[in-house]
């Protein structure tokens, strides 16, 4: 890790002198203001500017970030597997600080009423706008997927409430990954009306091998020839229903990735930029193996870092998730290569930044006929609901805990998703807030039986797509998350060996890999899945417990593991 210089912290806006520390979100946004979120000394010809991973998150919320994000292999011990004041002292951030509150799990409850909401598309567009009007004719905007899904408003259109608010943001490329689960047909239909390029070089037909959609588009800024690549999510069909796009097929495919690059050197392009949702660890290992790309956008993993990390000639971006921050980079290529760099991820902070007017309408516009029924209160929280973390999180123990008494069950499984945003302790539970954790286009909430020889291999297969130490096998999101049932694993051991010490915990009795046990669960990706849909389960326990209380304990036990990725 690089050291950073005061001078490099107040350019990355990480001094605490710059954004301040206060008890009060009033005293907050005295010492923060919106030029300062904006401060930045230009650089070269080009600026680019990237989000992904908003899940279609109109307005303004709260995302708390892991606190448990394990890196395994090579990868152990480097961002973004750090956490907590780990991550924060690995980049000179300071405890309290706003750039704390927006990067790490520390004391994320109290520094929330401190520094308020982040994120809205809003917010968003004025400082789109403010970057725009600084650098006329520089600056390229993209969108680094998972865009369309996430929310009630998303679900109930389709997606197009999203394709209208990123084409009045100006979006000017994007990939895709949650796209998908709305079917090949509706992708289309989509992708036909965006005024923008969608780009998704590693999805063809599964007949002649076609290319579905384009791979790359050449942009002109600042006198330099810039070429985008877009990367879809490589595994599509094993993270989500294979059944709702069963004519495309999907991989890394880093010979076509090659390919694409010598082409566009070969047009003389300057600049090669892969707008990719690999995933983090995945687009480290391609930038090794890949030549020529100059700058990786990634994103699927929701990782934020204050920093690019540099592997080869390559930087590489992280710029969050939920519409929390921006990413802005600006470089000075000469001589068909990058000769100098400038970064700042900048934390959209909502109470401090103006929302644009015009953003603000379309945004109202699209929200109000939902609007009564996303307002209903069913509940309140007395403890922090959040979802990011490898092994689970208070929000998916309240949907376990409604799977479990609304389905009768033993156990209860809810999926490893990274999106849903943070409730804190005294907020009311909305029905909108229900739809941010299960706006899925398959949520039935089914129940079944299982052998505790299957529900082992469950965890073991889930196990294996986070914890493999070659980042090419990590195939999904998250650990299931489980209900009813405690277990031990260790994140060194070899696929087939990691889980152990499962334990029913009404009992107390070890599972037995003979007996069946009643099990339910949501968004399954096998077709014809019977259920209600998981939001109507969670509801209708919210009405029936209205008061929600939650220790943030986790009945998983966690073996060989680095520290530094669980500090909390």
């Amino acid at each position: 890790m690089p050291h950073l210089s005061r001078r490099d912290l107040i350019q990355l806006g990480l001094a605490a002198g710059v954004l301040g520390v206060g008890g009060t979100r009033a005293l907050a946004q005295q010492r923060l203001t919106q030029a300062d979120l904006l401060a930045f000394e230009p650089l070269g010809q080009v600026t680019l500017l990237h989000f992904t991973d908003i899940h279609a998150q109109l307005v303004p919320l709260h995302f708390r970030e892991p606190s448990v994000n394990i890196g395994v292999g090579e990868v152990t011990g480097l961002p973004p597997h750090l956490t907590g004041r780990a991550l924060l002292q690995a980049f000179g951030v300071k405890a309290g600080s706003a750039d704390a509150y927006a990067l790490a799990s520390s004391d994320f409850a109290a520094l929330a009423r401190s520094y308020g909401r982040v994120g809205g598309l809003d917010r968003m567009a004025t400082l789109v706008k403010a970057i725009r009007a600084e650098r006329p004719g520089r600056t390229l905007l993209l969108d680094g997927g998972d865009t369309w899904q996430g929310s009630y408003t998303a679900l109930k259109t389709e997606g197009a409430d999203m394709v209208q608010a990123m084409n009045a943001l100006g979006v000017e490329a994007m990939t895709a990954h949650w796209e998908f689960t709305y079917g090949a047909e509706r992708v289309r239909t989509l992708k036909d009306s965006l005024t923008f390029p969608f780009l998704a070089g590693n999805v063809k037909d599964t007949g002649f091998g076609d290319p579905v959609f384009d791979a790359d588009a050449v942009f002109e800024r600042g006198g330099v020839s810039i070429g985008i690549i877009g990367q879809a999510f490589p595994y599509t069909p094993v993270a989500n229903p294979r059944w709702m796009i069963p004519e495309w097929s999907f991989g890394i495919e880093e010979d076509r990735i090659q390919a694409r690059v010598e082409a566009l050197r070969a047009k003389d392009v300057d600049l090669v930029v892969l707008l990719s949702h690999n995933g983090f660890d995945v687009d480290r290992k391609l930038a090794a193996r890949v030549r020529g790309i100059d700058v990786i956008l990634t994103g699927h993993t929701h990782d934020a870092l204050p920093q690019p990390v540099k592997v080869g000639d390559s930087l590489l971006i992280a710029s969050g998730s939920h519409g929390k921050f921006l990413s802005r980079l600006d470089l000075d290529v000469k001589d068909r290569r990058v000769a100098g760099w400038r970064y700042r991820l900048i934390p959209v902070f909502a109470d401090v930044i103006a929302p644009d007017a015009d953003m603000a309408r379309q945004i109202d516009a699209i929200r109000a006929p939902h609007k009564a029924l996303l307002s209903q209160v069913l509940a309140r929280t007395d403890s922090t609901l959040y979802r990011r973390g490898n092994f689970g999180g208070t929000m998916d123990d309240l949907i376990c805990r409604a799977l479990l008494a609304e389905r009768d069950a033993e156990i209860a499984l809810s999926p490893g998703f990274r999106w849903g945003a943070t409730l804190l302790p005294g907020q009311d539970i909305t029905v909108e807030d229900v739809y941010n954790q299960t706006a899925i286009t398959y949520p039935a909430a089914y129940r079944s039986e299982m052998k505790g020889s299957f529900l082992r291999e469950i965890l073991e297969d889930v196990a294996d797509n986070l914890f493999n130490p070659d980042p090419y096998y990590q195939q999904g999101g998250d650990m299931v998350r489980v209900g009813g049932m405690a277990y031990a694993i260790d994140v060194a051991a070899p696929m087939g060996s990691r889980i152990s010490d499962m334990t029913l915990l009404k009992t107390g009795e070890k599972i037995d890999p003979a007996r069946t046990y009643i099990v339910a669960g949501w968004a399954s990706v096998n077709e014809g899945t019977q259920g209600p849909p998981v939001h109507d389960v969670v509801m209708l326990h919210l009405k029936a417990n209205p008061v929600v209380r939650l220790d943030d304990t986790r009945a998983v036990h966690v073996i060989g593991a680095d520290t530094r990725g669980m500090t909390e």
